[in-house]
């Protein structure tokens, strides 16, 4: 089964957006941090969402973010189908914060139970047959709409989401140019999928 180890995050001063996931999130296993001054503008394509334990979680991770200079695209509210809130971290990264509970069961722990990386794609099926040959194994899908592969032991979970859905799910416009500002690591090899989103062969032991 394909492992996906870390996502790369482009941005122009590595420094402070490292601190900027400590502080927020605690976060460093899974991201890695690259500098670029590659031009892109309007939505990137992709969301990195973080699902959690019970609604205190969401708050406390979303609070700390947003003291670490993040801004709010959505704020934490319930739904049909938890509760969760949206951000955008000063890179210009978009993350949710979810949880499918809807009321608090214990005390908050800021418990990470699944680091998901969701990626905007223009035909779900095509992308879905795509990564299949490329060593995924489909754990849920839902026809064109949405595909989540099964991340085994990966420290990311990869899904695919049609791109309009994924930033009306974010609160952002579908509309951007340029670079993804994204590389995947993991042991499928180096390519690049239909979507212009780029992969490179990763090991464990990869470091940034």
């Amino acid at each position: 089964m394909t492992s996906i180890e870390s996502v790369t995050l482009e941005v122009a001063d590595p420094t402070a957006a490292r601190r900027f996931y400590t502080d927020a999130f605690g976060v460093d296993t899974q991201i890695r941090l690259r500098a670029s001054e590659v031009p892109t503008t309007g939505f990137r394509g992709f969301t990195l969402s973080l699902t959690v334990p019970q609604p205190g979680d969401v708050d406390s991770l979303i609070g700390s973010a947003l003291a670490a200079g993040a801004t709010t695209l959505k704020p934490a509210a319930k739904s049909l189908w938890g509760y969760g809130g949206v951000l955008q971290a000063p890179d210009g990264t978009i993350w949710k914060v979810a949880t499918s509970a809807k009321k608090d069961t214990g005390p908050t722990t800021r418990r990470i139970d699944d680091f998901v990386l969701l990626l905007g794609v223009a035909d779900v099926a095509a992308s879905k047959r795509f990564y299949v040959d490329h060593g995924l194994v489909v754990a849920r899908s839902f026809g064109r709409m949405y595909v989540e592969f099964d991340a085994g032991t990966s420290p990311v979970k990869l899904a695919l989401y049609r791109r309009r859905a994924l930033a009306k799910d974010a609160g952002v416009s579908p509309e951007g140019t340029g670079s993804h500002r994204l590389t995947i690591g993991g042991d499928a090899g180096s390519f690049t999928d239909p979507d212009g989103f780029a992969w490179q062969a990763e090991s464990p032991a990869h470091t940034s």
